[in-house]
């Protein structure tokens, strides 16, 4: 069965429908022994040390798990797929190419019409990815399931980031993915946190960061809400299933993104929140317009390379959660 890797969320039916195995190229990177040297190696290849981690373990990633086609999503995400996609190309890679409609107006008829040719380039037909949402949408609603049970205090936040984020390819099998998910959540039903204690929102890509969410829990705060992770597994239970990837915030602009953040931060009754911005991204940007727009006071770090938070993090961290503690007093 030829394995599909892909540089960020994609309508995924649609590669299951083509009866190939979707890959998550990030979750690759990221969950190996070592993405450190992941990231070297794509270096050592000749990828610039300034360029995003990311980027960089992506490129390896390709190689390290044997993927035989790529889908890059050249309108949505990062711009650096464009440049990396010709290099998958170059290296006799077949490549895919997806694309996000930017703007509103009209976006659902865009966004239909995209996904058409995306299907047709992987062999199948939207319709057949359609149909195939029998089989994922009980999975989805577990998963919607399991982020209400973070909010309620029986899931905690980085059992919740883990899950959300490998579902962008069900750790590329459904069936092994869904049992393992039915086990956690049997297991998680009885389960009760503390539930005193400061209420923390997370937004912005997830982290590079191996140990943020277990530091922040060390000192007595709850992680209830995880932004993109919650987004990449599909919230929307629209029944048309191109709406559901047009209501997906992750790949749009900004101010729907602000829209779903202030949803949550009124929801889950958030203290404060942590925005994690990833070195050399463009998207560190979109901070202004966050902080100028969500009413919930915001730490803003950055990360670049995989591995723990270092020292000066740490401290900023503790800060923020002593004022956010006050304040709650």
């Amino acid at each position: 069965m030829s394995k599909v890797g892909f540089t960020t969320t994609i309508p995924v039916e649609i590669v299951l429908a083509a009866g190939k195995t979707p890959v998550d190229l990030n979750n690759v990177f990221i969950t190996d022994e070592d993405p450190v040297k992941m990231a070297e190696a794509a270096e050592d290849e000749g990828l610039p040390r300034n360029l995003c981690a990311w980027i960089k373990g992506i490129y390896t990633a390709v190689k390290q798990a044997e993927i035989d086609e790529v889908v890059a999503v050249t309108q949505g995400d990062c711009s650096n797929s464009h440049a990396l996609a010709e290099l998958f190309i170059s290296a006799g890679i077949k490549v895919h190419s997806f694309s996000y409609p930017f703007e509103k107006e009209n976006r659902y008829d865009q966004l239909r019409t995209e996904m058409e040719r995306f299907a047709k380039s992987l062999g199948t037909t939207l319709d057949a990815a359609v149909e195939y949402t029998k089989v994922t949408d009980p999975v989805r609603e577990k998963l919607r399931r399991l982020d209400r049970m973070t909010t309620e205090g029986q899931v905690t936040g980085f059992e919740n980031h883990l899950w959300l984020v490998s579902s962008t390819d069900f750790n590329t099998c459904l069936q092994t993915y869904e049992k393992d998910l039915d086990d956690f959540l049997s297991m998680t039903e009885g389960r009760f946190l503390e539930e005193d204690g400061l209420r923390i929102g997370f937004i912005g890509v997830p982290t590079i960061f191996s140990d943020i969410y277990q530091f922040i829990e060390s000192k007595g705060a709850r992680v209830v809400y995880n932004e993109i992770q919650r987004q990449f597994a599909i919230p929307s239970d629209d029944p048309d299933y191109v709406q559901r990837y047009a209501d997906y915030t992750y790949p749009y602009d900004v101010f729907g993104r602000v829209e779903d953040i202030q949803k949550a931060v009124e929801e889950r009754q958030l203290d404060g929140i942590v925005h994690y911005v990833q070195s050399f991204c463009y998207r560190q940007m979109q901070d202004i317009t966050i902080r100028r727009n969500i009413k919930c006071p915001i730490l803003t770090i950055e990360g670049d390379a995989p591995g723990g938070i270092d020292a000066r993090t740490k401290i900023r961290i503790e800060s923020f959660l002593e004022m956010l503690e006050a304040r709650k007093k």
